[in-house]
């Protein structure tokens, strides 16, 4: 399937997407799928290495998680959406044999569908450039559907579960990763500190970027809707066997949902 070009922008990819006033409530704000998608093109060369550094490596520790969950067939076809630089995709595509049908992983950010081929190069794979909202994919054409870090960014998160549900096949699985917060108070403190204070200075050293991203990522995850509330969408959205698994003290959580037979 051909990517679909990318959209030409008249803003800098440098340009602030994000300041104070905006962070208050950013999963609200209008244009929020623009001033994503802004930020992501311009962290993409850095997205891995801060990634790592700022998880303490537990970022691959919770895809290989999101892979074991997913209960993985020989013959089932993996779409990850929101792939980024391929990290989970590739992760699935490992656990694969060689005979399965090529993970397609999907991004709307552009500029991350070329760091992913690079690191897939010589590998069976399919990286399309597309929304969340709207996936280039027929009905029922799916076993797996994930999606690492992505949800809180679509700029509505429910329409993107239904999607999901459209495209997956009567027992397929979907597996949300995604950030989470500490139920433990003291936890919860700690974690915020490091996340609000520390992470947003040193990651934003490190990128080079000018856009806020990494002052959108703590209040991205502090706004979003909670554990409760995700588990409702995806049952609304058409899922069944809906649980969640948090990891490493509740810092992230894996979802995951199943479609009835």
């Amino acid at each position: 399937m051909p990517s679909v070009p990318p959209p030409i922008s008249t803003q800098s990819a440098d340009a602030p997407a994000w300041n104070d006033s905006l962070l208050a409530s950013p999963h609200t704000v209008a244009d929020k799928r623009r001033r994503v998608r802004q930020m992501f093109a311009a962290i993409a060369p850095s997205y891995d290495l801060n990634n790592r550094l700022h998880s303490l490596w537990m970022d691959q520790s919770w895809r290989k998680r999101a892979v074991q969950l997913a209960n993985l067939q020989p013959t089932d076809q993996v779409i990850d959406v929101a792939c980024g630089t391929g990290d989970l995709a590739l992760r699935f595509a490992d656990k694969l044999p060689a005979t399965a049908s090529p993970v397609i992983g999907i991004d709307f950010t552009y500029e991350m569908l070329p760091i992913a081929r690079q690191k897939s190069a010589g590998r069976r794979m399919v990286w399309l450039n597309g929304d969340a909202l709207a996936l280039p994919l027929p009905d029922g054409c799916a076993d797996v559907v994930s999606i690492a870090f992505g949800i809180r960014n679509v700029s509505d998160p429910a329409a993107a579960c239904r999607e999901f549900r459209r495209i997956l096949r009567p027992g397929g699985r979907l597996i949300i990763l995604e950030f989470s917060l500490p139920a433990n108070a003291v936890l919860r403190g700690l974690y915020n500190f490091y996340f609000r204070r520390i992470l947003p200075r040193t990651a934003t050293w490190i990128s080079g970027d000018k856009t806020g991203a990494y002052k959108y990522l703590p209040e991205s995850v502090n706004t979003f809707i909670d554990r409760a509330a995700m588990m409702r969408m995806m049952t609304d959205a058409g899922f069944s066997q809906v649980t969640q698994y948090p990891l490493t003290f509740g810092v992230c959580v894996c979802y995951r949902g199943v479609v009835g037979q």
